[in-house]
């Protein structure tokens, strides 16, 4: 397909499709047989400067206007609406992922338009704080807490999960009150720019949603981070990107989210059930080619199942069937570049350094002819690896994991801890007293026990240490895209 009769993505701005003012753009290509999927426009400094004008300027228009209930209907509105073209977005997940249809149709999709209900029926329930104050005088006075718009937001979200993560910061923000800028990842820009036809479908004011496309350094990313008139920024990605995007709020003390990477370990207790046990550290591990910022790399067993623990998983994962999109049976599709692929496989050629022994995968499949372009790997198990290797220390965000025996508790607890990161973690005990024991000593953002990614959407989400700073979910994500005030009236 030639760049001429290629699909277009352009950027979204005050309610328009745009193109790129500088009339640049790049590929959007296909994970899973390297063909052309679109041509996206790239936003120049002056586009992002556009949309961030076009946000400023709706929250003074209707949108600032609006009552807590219209804003509410509204996002209910897009939830709708994303359900009737639910077959849209998610072939456009699909094109832009390459991840089996039983995982974007069921997780990534839903999920979009769960966002928006379920935020938009929290704002409306959420109350507001009365205090009653003393006062000398014996009069006393009445203090009470409004939420007002933060203003402005920047939403920065990645390629492995856009659609969901897109609007898990956009749909609080908009119930807030909020504009939005939305840059999502180049990787991944179809659907992000389809949510901007629905908003303009069922009503919601121009300016109040943009979208532009680019990259981070010298380009969109940077262009929105540094932008004066954006008030608060939300990034989902790897840390070294949300270091620089935190140096860049820093100016203008502008409020920051981020949920960054990890290195998510499992603690196999031989008291667990091994059925449950097993399946879980496969799913937890190979979940969209090993590709969600919660999967686990590291799984320490407990020695008295080392070895039954490790053939069973090595056998299970064997069984994932790798195929394309649309495949029959498909349940493990491809990395999301030919580029994310040579990093990952150089940790793969780390491993074999370091001495690994490999059970299972290393490299990549056979694939048939015309899907050799994609960007193929094996789901890869590796024990014997010391735990200062960098297969163990750096997150590598594709599928593998490294499992390691561990003879006490407080050993298992210290592996599991080791690490800059603390995003989330694992335990699997039938042991109620372990579990309870165990949770709150691992550092981590949150702790599974006896399950995996197991979400409430009410819930604080985010990590500790190198994986973030700031909680969203329910009221936290309130939390984020309000500013509080008290009001103090002297009786």
């Amino acid at each position: 397909m030639s760049n001429h009769s290629a699909k277009k993505i352009h950027n979204f701005i005050d309610g328009h499709y745009v193109s790129g003012s500088e009339g640049k753009s790049f590929d959007d290509i296909s994970p899973v047989d390297g063909s052309l999927v679109a041509v996206v426009s790239e936003a120049s400094k002056s586009d992002v400067d556009q949309a961030v004008t076009a946000a400023k300027k709706a929250l003074t228009g209707p949108w600032g206007q609006m009552s807590v209930s219209e804003r509410s209907r509204l996002l209910h509105a897009v939830a709708d609406r994303i359900d009737e073209r639910f077959e849209e977005f998610l072939e456009a997940e699909m094109a832009d992922t390459g991840k089996p249809r039983a995982l974007a149709s069921t997780v990534d999709i839903p999920r979009g338009a769960a966002n928006f209900r379920i935020f938009a029926d929290l704002i409306r329930n959420e109350p507001d704080h009365v205090f009653q104050q003393e006062t000398p005088d014996g009069m006393g006075a009445l203090n009470y807490t409004v939420r007002k718009p933060k203003g402005v937001i920047a939403v920065i979200s990645p390629w492995n999960l856009p659609m969901l993560l897109m609007t898990w910061k956009v749909a609080p923000a908009l119930a807030c009150g909020n504009t939005i800028v939305a840059k999502p990842s180049e990787d991944t820009p179809a659907t992000a720019a389809l949510l901007g036809d629905v908003m303009n479908e069922v009503g919601i004011p121009a300016g109040v949603f943009n979208v532009v496309h680019g990259f981070g350094p010298n380009s969109a990313g940077e262009f929105l981070t540094n932008h004066p008139n954006v008030d608060a920024i939300t990034f989902t990605g790897e840390t070294r990107t949300g270091e620089a995007i935190m140096k860049a709020a820093a100016v203008g003390v502008r409020d920051i989210s981020s949920e960054l990477g990890g290195k998510n370990a499992a603690i196999v207790f031989a008291d667990c059930d091994l059925d449950k046990a097993v399946s879980g550290a496969v799913r937890s591990s190979f979940t969209n080619c090993g590709q969600v910022c919660l999967c686990t790399e590291r799984v320490y067993v407990e020695r008295s199942i080392f070895d039954e623990f490790v053939r069973r998983v090595v056998e299970e994962t064997r069984q994932l069937r790798i195929g394309t999109p649309k495949g029959e049976g498909t349940d493990f599709g491809p990395l999301v570049s030919s580029k994310h692929r040579d990093k990952v496989l150089q940790y793969f050629e780390i491993a074999h350094t370091d001495g690994a022994t490999i059970h299972t995968g290393g490299g990549i499949p056979d694939m048939p002819k015309e899907l050799q372009g994609g960007a193929w790997i094996e789901p890869t198990i590796w024990t014997g690896l010391p735990e200062t290797s960098r297969v163990i220390r750096e997150e590598i965000f594709g599928p593998c994991c490294h499992i390691q025996p561990f003879d006490a508790e407080d050993e298992a607890i210290h592996m599991a801890n080791d690490t800059p990161y603390g995003l989330a973690s694992v335990i699997w005990t039938e042991n109620l007293s372990r579990a309870h024991r165990v949770a709150p000593l691992l550092e981590t953002g949150i702790t599974w026990v006896n399950t995996w990614n197991l979400r409430d959407l009410r819930t604080p989400f985010g990590g500790s240490k190198a994986s973030g700073i700031g909680r969203e979910g329910g009221a936290y994500s309130l939390e984020f895209y309000t500013e509080i005030k008290n009001i103090c009236i002297k009786i």
